[in-house]
């Protein structure tokens, strides 16, 4: 059981520092409550999808999803930036709507890798209904955490936050990219 919470902890590091520039852009409640059910549906169900795609597909998309991860993190994290320099810089409140879409695309890049976790679980002899609760709760609590420091940070930045959110993404997917998350 230590080791699933230290894998879960492992997994959910990407998601809190996702969270933080998310929490930047914006995190009232509606905010934090989609985010932390997006974040934990995916880190949940992808060791879950894992397991029952197979082998051969983990295989094929090992060393390309840490790729895949990174560059739709940084294509996302690239659009809130230019976003931001696009929106009208004169009111200064931040937005707390960070889109659906992009909220999707987020936590199905932070989540890809996991994809090949399912396979680690399976040959532990992990539950993997309890691996899933395990991820999936630990992932939710780290992503809270980011969008209330994000918050913090953003309500002090104001306008300015949204373009820090964006280039926190962008460091995420780069730090994915690098092999250092």
């Amino acid at each position: 059981m230590i080791a699933l919470i230290l894998v879960a902890l492992s997994l959910g590091l990407s998601n809190f520092a996702a969270a933080i520039g998310i929490g930047i852009y914006g995190s009232g409640p509606r905010a934090r409550l989609r985010v932390g059910i997006v974040f934990g549906v995916f880190e949940a169900g992808m060791p879950v999808a894992g397991l029952a795609l197979g082998r051969g597909l983990a295989g094929a998309l090992g060393g390309a999803a840490r790729w895949v991860s990174a560059g739709l993190l940084v294509a996302t994290g690239a659009w809130a930036v230019l976003q931001a320099v696009r929106s009208d810089t004169s009111s200064g409140a931040v937005s707390d709507d960070y889109g659906t879409g992009r909220l999707i695309v987020t936590g199905l890049a932070l989540s890809i890798d996991n994809l090949t976790v399912g396979f680690a679980l399976g040959a532990f002899r992990v539950s993997l209904p309890v691996a899933a609760v395990v991820i999936g709760t630990v992932s939710v609590a780290l992503s809270l955490l980011g969008l209330e420091l994000g918050a913090r940070i953003g309500a002090s930045l104001g306008r300015r936050g949204e373009i820090l959110g964006g280039l926190v993404l962008i460091g995420v997917g780069t730090a994915i990219a690098a092999g250092l998350i």
